[in-house]
């Protein structure tokens, strides 16, 4: 532990002036998020207001500051350009929210949130694997890791580097097997903390939309976070979602969880198109089904769209960073992705343009 406290933290931050206000950067609220652990330090800046030529500096004063801090090892800044609360102490009105739809969905056709009521269902390793699957059809697929808390992408795909930048300062998608793609994972160390909160998790996920040059797509598939929140929210308020699939395994406990992802997609008029059972069962060596999670008592009107097997040929894929539809594609589990992808194809009526 730290032989420091959150007031020497603040303290040490009070001396960087705040480059748009006549005061420093505590005083006008800039700081938030602020996190302690051990000896590690991180926190946001909200960058609301200050010149673009200014951010670089600002956030190297910042952490410059902390690691004065006598006992701190690491500091990680995170700079966003929402606010949590006002910046005067005077009431003001809440806005309502922002419901419009980002440009960018005028050149994509159709959109499917892959989403899980809790988190360890495999649910990134579905939505890599759908969207090969999509991909191999015909269709032109964009794939956005909106987990913006725990991106997977970069580890699935074997990113390392960032990604390149347009003349007009947008982001282009990193290409992979075919799959235009995007993740907040593409910006940021891996072993850098993600220190977000409400505001800045909803506007992370719209940047990723409206400063990447998207191409024309088929479909965009959305890699959600699991449980139900901000993301969520932001989804059913300002993205055209033709509908949305829950990843879940059989066991009770896991169904538990089901019930809440679809009644919180109920709630914002998102169509669920199904659930999809991921590690249902394996093949023992004469063939037969065994069911490492049970059958599950399923108590939703959702359909079952696939049951997928706990094949290993799924983790040595994506350890070479390669979808196990592309890696592996004669095994089971590739043959039930496949099969996956025809089902939804023709519930939305995806086709190429």
């Amino acid at each position: 532990m730290g032989n420091f406290s959150e007031t020497d933290i603040r303290a040490a931050l009070s001396l960087v002036r705040d480059p748009a206000e006549d005061t420093d950067i505590i005083d006008s609220k800039r700081v938030q998020g602020l996190v302690i652990r051990e000896a590690n330090v991180g926190f946001s800046l909200d960058v609301a207001g200050v010149p673009d030529d200014a951010l670089a500096d600002l956030k190297a004063a910042a952490e410059e500051a902390v690691r004065r801090v006598p006992g701190v090892i690491s500091v990680t800044c995170v700079l966003t350009a929402h606010n949590d609360a006002p910046k005067s102490g005077k009431s003001e009105k809440t806005p309502a929210p922002n419901d419009s739809v980002p440009a960018v969905f005028g050149q994509i056709g159709q959109v499917i949130a892959v989403a899980s009521g809790k988190g360890g269902v495999g649910k990134s390793t579905v939505a890599v694997n759908l969207a090969a699957s999509l991909h191999a059809s015909g269709l032109r697929v964009g794939l956005l890791d909106a987990d913006i808390y725990g991106p997977s992408l970069p580890q699935l795909f074997n990113v390392t580097g960032r990604p390149d930048v347009t003349d007009e300062k947008k982001l282009i998608p990193v290409d992979r097997h075919g799959l235009q793609t995007m993740s907040i994972g593409y910006m940021v160390p891996p072993e850098q903390a993600m220190i977000w909160r409400g505001p800045m998790v909803q506007g992370a996920l719209i940047q990723m939309l409206e400063d990447v040059a998207w191409p024309a797509l088929d479909v965009l598939i959305l890699d959600m976070p699991p449980g139900t929140g901000d993301i969520q929210l932001t989804t059913a308020q300002r993205i055209p979602v033709s509908g949305a699939v829950i990843v879940s395994t059989p066991s009770a406990l896991a169904q538990a969880d089901v019930r809440r992802a679809v009644a919180m997609f109920e709630k914002t008029n998102v169509p669920v198109l199904g659930i999809i059972e991921n590690m249902a069962y394996m093949l023992a060596p004469d063939g037969t089904r065994m069911f490492p999670f049970g059958t599950g008592e399923k108590d939703t009107q959702e359909d079952v769209l696939a049951a997928l097997p706990l094949d290993p040929d799924v983790n040595a894929a994506a350890e070479k960073g390669v979808p196990v539809v592309i890696g592996a594609p004669e095994s089971p589990v590739a043959q039930a992705f496949n099969a996956l992808a025809q089902t939804l194809t023709g519930m939305l009526g995806a086709q190429s343009k």
